[in-house]
């Protein structure tokens, strides 16, 4: 996972798990996504990734002698 995507999944995490705090009710799912969020931003690791074959890394370059 790529620097910028662990940010924005931790920005957007965090906001969605201050919401479900603050307004309860139908929210505590966005509070759950939110979590989701911010623990794949910590380990580096989502599963959607993985399963979908999408990967946010930069490709690094190999140079061969």
């Amino acid at each position: 996972m790529a620097w910028w995507d662990a940010i924005i999944r931790v920005l957007i995490g965090s906001i969605l798990a201050w919401l479900g705090m603050e307004k309860g009710g139908a929210w505590i799912i966005a509070q759950i996504l939110g979590i989701v969020l911010i623990l794949t931003a910590i380990f580096g690791f989502c599963p959607l990734y993985k399963i979908t074959g999408i990967s946010t890394k930069e490709q690094q370059e190999t140079q061969t002698a």
